[in-house]
Order: C-alpha cells, then sequence, then structure tokens
C-alpha cells in the first residue's frame, strides 16, 4: 500500500494550496486553527486535509517547515532556535504518548504472555526507541 504522501487526492491538494495561499499572506504572524479555517473558507476537514498535504508537499519542494505553537498557531518558520524549540517539544509529547503506550497495552501483554517471543523482541524494541527519544528530550544547546 502506498504511503501517504503517495496517495493525496486532488481535493487534498488545493486545499493545501489553500492554506499555504492563507498563511503566506499571514505571515509572519500565524493562525490559529479556527482562523485558519474562516480565512481560507474551508471546512475543519478540509483544513486538516490541507495541512497534512502540505506537509508531505513541503518537504518534496524544500520549503520552510510548517510549526504549530500555542501562541501563534500555524506558520512557516525558518528560525533554528524555534525550529529547535518546537521539535523537542513535538518529541516530548510522542514520548509521553509512547511511554504511555508500553504502560498501558505493552506491560499487561507482557504479563499475560510472560514468555512470548514477540512481546519480548516488542519489549526490547521499544525500550531502544524510549531511550533514542528520551536523549533527543532532554537535550539543549546550553
Amino acid at each position: 500500500m502506498p504511503r501517504a504522501s503517495e496517495r493525496r487526492s486532488p481535493s487534498a491538494e488545493r486545499h493545501a494550496d489553500t492554506v499555504r495561499f492563507v498563511l503566506f499572506e499571514a505571515r509572519p504572524a500565524g493562525l490559529a486553527f479556527a482562523q485558519l479555517s474562516r480565512a481560507s473558507a474551508l471546512s475543519p476537514s478540509q483544513v486538516r486535509a490541507g495541512l497534512a498535504c502540505l506537509r508531505d508537499i513541503i518537504a518534496e519542494r524544500g520549503w520552510p517547515p510548517l510549526i504549530w505553537t500555542r501562541a501563534d498557531g500555524y506558520k512557516f518558520c525558518s528560525d533554528p532556535v524555534e525550529l529547535q524549540v518546537y521539535e523537542v517539544a513535538v518529541i516530548r509529547e510522542k514520548l509521553t504518548e509512547f511511554r504511555r503506550f508500553i504502560t498501558g497495552v505493552v506491560a499487561p501483554h507482557a504479563a499475560l504472555q510472560p514468555k512470548g517471543r514477540w512481546v519480548k523482541h516488542l519489549i526490547t524494541q521499544l525500550n531502544s526507541v524510549e531511550s533514542t527519544l528520551e536523549m533527543i528530550a532532554d537535550y539543549s544547546d546550553a
């Protein structure tokens, strides 16, 4: 099955173009999701599809990254410090989600099947990923 970025619909690409245009008009400020929806005249689901598609297009074309902050909303960003702060915040969020998956799903599975080959392999791999994410989350330039 093709990756999500390889199966973009034409409508998602149109929504991405609309979102990009609206965000360029708002630069250097960002837009909250509701503002983005109103300014683009797209429904919330169309904005979500447009944002997802836009991230794929950005990666393909080498454009500045699209980030989201609570203070500014969605915006294009080229500032290395601001990008690093955003990236570390996302990694910390994913690390929390990942740890909850381990404690809420994998650990109970391991308790049910302590000798299971699959669960042992899974725990080994997940511990490695958790360790890597933790190192990134604790990173600072100080």
